[in-house]
């Protein structure tokens, strides 16, 4: 089976994560897609497989003969998907031989433009996947579990070498929690990569520092015909605290290395307002620069409007594992070479986002990100070519077979 082949029976199952939710996983809906991923795990040979009750998929295959003291080399990829544009069923849809110009997304209204994704001339005459404009693909990440377990049987039916290998399935990427209650022993790895990122030839292990914010406003409410010097309207604060954020410090206006601030959802009325925002930087004292001005906003208000009028609430989500991949460089640098060998020029760019890999790098494991050859995530946009998912399959295989004869120090 070809990884789109499983790409388009995965996306149908809707798994959005919960970003409300305390519990892990955020959602029981990613036991749909789990108990999927399990039953072919086992009908192609992996040994070992086991879903926990948080909802976390692991299996193992053994070294092929001679390789057995090559490193454990682990791949992940995460079961749920924003809960963004994913209210309704999911419907695939294909465009064989893509003419490289503007599509339109079903009967939805949008159109997918080269205007708007330039890269879109580069996918001419491959065959297209997208959704039909009203959900999100879900390719983000389930293209990467289509790649992993095609993977899995190529390595079968064309009897590759390779050393110990350790999968795993999670849930909560999208809320940056899943990670967290990830079993480092269970899975056995000694160096993993995610397969989560974007185009193909994607290699990646600079991300973000990452925080959320949480702004709570409490006025003061009395009947607006009376109300003079007295109301405190706890919406216009907020509107006042983000106001005050430093300009042209926004998704939109940033690229590259640069950080921001995005409000992400925003509730209110005259006695009770909530702004909720995430914070990013690659750099880490200007990560901390940008949570100590959000506190300074909050204490500012605090001293115009009274005490306890604004509250702010920071929770760290993860950090820049570039720290941690700079000790272990063999890991991009097999990454490459395994890139070059399949005709792609590999692109190392910082991930303007995060992954499992963040948290898990800092936990002891190792663990870049390699693309999938996907586009446009987290939206109705959304777009992924079955070429350049068989480039992201062969890239890992490539990856593998370097790291059968892989020594340290190499």
């Amino acid at each position: 089976m070809n990884a789109y082949e499983r790409l388009l029976k995965y996306v149908v199952i809707r798994t959005p994560s919960n970003e409300e939710s305390e519990t892990t996983p955020s959602s029981q809906c990613q036991f749909d897609l789990a108990n999927v991923l399990k039953k072919e795990m086992e009908e192609l040979g992996i040994c070992d497989v086991t879903l926990t009750d948080t909802c976390f998929l692991y299996g193992k295959i053994p070294a092929t003969p001679g390789c057995e003291n090559a490193p454990a080399i682990g791949f992940i990829a995460h079961m749920d998907t924003v809960s963004d544009y994913c209210d309704h069923d999911i419907k695939p849809v294909i465009t064989r031989n893509y003419d490289g110009e503007a599509l339109a997304l079903g009967e939805s209204g949008l159109v997918l433009s080269p205007e708007m994704f330039p890269h879109l001339k580069t996918l001419k005459e491959r065959t297209l996947i997208t959704s039909d404009g009203t959900t999100i693909l879900g390719a983000d990440d389930k293209a990467g579990i289509a790649g992993i377990l095609t993977m899995v049987e190529r390595l079968k039916t064309q009897s590759i070498p390779h050393g110990p290998l350790c999968i795993a399935f999670t849930p909560d990427e999208e809320t940056g929690t899943g990670a967290s209650h990830f079993d480092l022993q269970t899975f056995g790895a000694d160096f993993a990569y995610t397969l989560d990122g974007g185009m193909e030839n994607g290699i990646e292990y600079e991300t973000f520092n990452a925080s959320s914010a949480v702004v709570e406003f409490h006025g003061v409410s009395v009947h607006p015909g009376s109300s003079k010097d007295t109301m405190i309207n706890a919406s216009l604060v907020a509107m006042e605290f983000d106001s005050m954020l430093p300009k042209g410090e926004r998704p939109r206006d940033t690229d590259g290395y640069e950080g921001f601030y995005h409000l992400m959802k925003m509730e209110g009325e005259c006695s009770y307002a909530k702004l909720n925002y995430i914070i990013r930087d690659h750099d880490a004292e200007n990560f901390n620069h940008r949570k100590e001005i959000m506190q300074q906003i909050a204490d500012d208000l605090n001293t115009k409007w009274g005490e306890g009028t604004v509250s702010l609430t920071l929770k760290d989500q993860y950090r820049n594992m570039r720290e941690v991949i700079e000790q272990h460089m063999h890991l991009i640098d097999n990454a490459k070479k395994a890139c070059e060998a399949v005709g792609l020029t590999p692109v190392c760019l910082p991930v303007r986002g995060g992954t499992d890999g963040c948290q898990l790098s800092f936990r002891g494991l190792p663990c870049p990100n390699l693309g999938t050859g996907g586009y446009a995530y987290h939206g109705p946009y959304e777009h992924i070519t079955a070429e350049g998912m068989d480039l992201s399959v062969d890239l890992i295989l490539g990856v593998l077979k370097r790291y059968a004869s892989f020594k340290a120090g190499e």
